[in-house]
């Protein structure tokens, strides 16, 4: 495989795609005209399909949650904001959700990547539940 060429190193598809299939966080593209070009299918609390591809964010997003993700991204895309990270209840558990603006070399907008995780074992642990996960072992 022909690799990838990176500022930090070299990585092949085949080594990014094993990458993204182990990260626990579902991730998203959302390009610089807000289209969804790509996400993780691993580790989903939301579920998507192939079909979510090359739509307008608001097309994919909840109805409720339009006003919301239109602000944030006309945020990005002027630079009044780089990210924006929330946890809400979804799906009986907690869910952290973050979006974060992309830019290449020269500052122009590129697109963001949004980033969602499952939190609830981290805002319900304790001390104790911390320690014992230390000694479990997987």
């Amino acid at each position: 495989m022909i690799p990838i060429n990176l500022d930090t190193g070299q990585l092949t598809i085949d080594q990014l795609e094993a990458i993204f299939s182990v990260i626990p966080q579902e991730l998203d593209f959302i390009d610089e005209n807000d289209i969804v070009r790509w996400y993780s299918d691993n580790h989903t609390i939301f579920s998507r399909q192939k079909d979510v591809l090359n739509k307008h964010v608001l097309e994919v997003h909840p109805k409720h949650s339009a006003d919301r993700v239109k602000k944030v991204l006309a945020e990005m895309h002027s630079g009044t904001r780089d990210s924006i990270e929330m946890t809400i209840p979804a799906k009986g558990k907690q869910v952290h959700i973050a979006f974060y603006a992309l830019h290449d070399a020269q500052g122009q907008y590129l697109g963001c990547i949004e980033v969602t995780e499952d939190v609830t074992e981290f805002v319900n642990s304790t001390k104790v539940s911390n320690f014992m996960k230390l000694l479990k072992k997987k």
